[in-house]
């Protein structure tokens, strides 16, 4: 173990055992989160380091564990201040893994939509800057451009200090710079996919431009915009934003979301 442990200094991704993984998670007892991915465990190695394991849904078919390694592999070398880094993974016939850092302060969601909201405004603004700076470094900095496909509050994590890093690169489809491909899109994320994903044209980075518009309308409104659990929702929060663009009412965005006017202004200079 202590070789492992060594190695997730290096920038290659290792490869655990499901052993391993048991032993750290205490048989994935304790539970982070879950997502259209997989579920994600806390996990602690026995030189004290805490990890995140994210067990992967599907199963584990020998034909494409090349593939997988080399996807891996990709993920694993790519280093950003605003990026979770990959330590490693795990694959074999019952599980799949991945191995991350861990991020003491979870998922920008549980602390944005709460009515109890301890993050201000201008911590909301470096969350933001933050997280463009991650997604521009995987559209035009990585060797092999990677489209995230997913950007939302829930794949923005949070560290000790509030520091933001995006989550879930790469879990889809990459996407080479020369060779745009075609994405299914995943049902559920309608919500927040630009009309190139519902028609058959080339998925290109655009796509993430478009949701991180979306994830700006949630942490400025600081409301869902679109919530299925909701029996009638009310006006989506960009069309109704839009409107007040058009006739010249966006002053009342300030006070619909509680943002003070020196707050704002400061901001927006």
């Amino acid at each position: 173990m202590d070789k492992f442990l060594n190695n997730m200094e290096r920038e290659k991704p290792i490869r655990f055992t499901s052993l391993q993984l048991r032993i750290a998670t205490n048989n994935f007892t304790n539970l982070l989160g879950s997502g259209g991915f997989g579920a994600v465990y806390k996990g602690i190695f026995s030189n004290g380091d805490i990890v995140a394991v994210k067990l992967l849904n599907g199963n584990s078919d020998k034909r494409i564990e090349q593939q997988f390694k080399a996807e891996v592999s990709i993920i694993g070398g790519v280093h950003h201040f605003n990026l979770v880094r990959l330590y490693g993974f795990c694959f074999e016939k019952h599980l799949r893994a991945l191995v991350y850092e861990y991020m003491e302060n979870g998922s920008l969601d549980k602390y944005l939509f709460c009515e109890n909201n301890i993050l201000g405004f201008e911590k909301l603004h470096e969350i933001a800057i933050g997280t463009a700076r991650g997604i521009a470094y995987l559209h035009e900095e990585c060797q092999q451009q990677i489209i995230h496909y997913d950007i939302k509050p829930g794949n923005i994590l949070l560290d000790a200090n509030f520091f933001p890093k995006v989550v879930d690169f790469g879990l889809a489809k990459l996407c080479n710079r020369e060779n745009s491909r075609q994405h299914e899109r995943r049902k559920g994320d309608t919500w927040l996919c630009c009309t190139r994903m519902w028609m058959p044209y080339p998925i290109t980075q655009k796509c993430d431009v478009y949701s991180f518009g979306i994830l700006l309308f949630e942490i400025i409104g600081k409301i869902k915009n679109h919530d299925d659990s909701l029996p009638k929702s009310p006006e989506w929060f960009p069309r109704w934003v839009w409107k007040k663009f058009e006739f010249g009412e966006l002053g009342e965005l300030s006070i619909v979301c509680g943002i003070e006017e020196k707050t704002w202004r400061q901001q927006s200079e």
